[in-house]
């Protein structure tokens, strides 16, 4: 119920698990385990998920990540933006353009300026139309300045 907060958090570079096939007994002791906050809009979960756990109210990922801002004091740096995977929360690392050119249609490969690609999945991104509005989004879901 939380993959649109899980996915926008890992925009920001938080290392965000997220797994929703996964029961709440085993999730809950993964997170104990790893020293995670648990994450939830389930009663029924965070009751039983111990004492690092946040039930959150809010309906949209606006209200969400003002609720995780104003009840762990968030600390968000625009340098950490786009360094996790937005699919697997793996690290996302910058690689050379020889690298990739497989892996990418022949266009973005001949006019991307850079490339990072996720050390645990694979996936390649590069700076497309997307991410000035992905980055507006991160600026006013954390309340920073616009970006430039």
């Amino acid at each position: 119920m939380l993959g649109s907060l899980a996915r926008w958090l890992r925009f920001a570079g938080f290392d965000t698990f997220f797994d929703p096939k996964r029961d709440d007994a085993p999730l809950a002791a993964l997170a104990r385990s790893e020293g995670r906050w648990l994450l939830t809009r389930d009663r029924r979960l965070a009751a039983k998920a111990g004492p690092r756990v946040l039930l959150l109210s809010g309906a949209t990922v606006a209200q969400q990540v003002a609720e995780l801002c104003s009840r762990l004091a968030l600390t968000v740096e625009e340098a950490r933006f786009f360094t996790r995977c937005s699919a697997c929360n793996g690290e996302v690392v910058a690689v050379g353009r020889e690298e990739v050119l497989p892996l990418v249609p022949p266009y973005v490969a001949a006019h991307a300026p850079h490339f990072s690609r996720c050390r645990s999945c694979g996936k390649v991104y590069w700076p497309g139309t997307h991410e000035p509005r992905i980055r507006r989004t991160l600026h006013q879901l954390f309340g920073l300045a616009p970006p430039p």
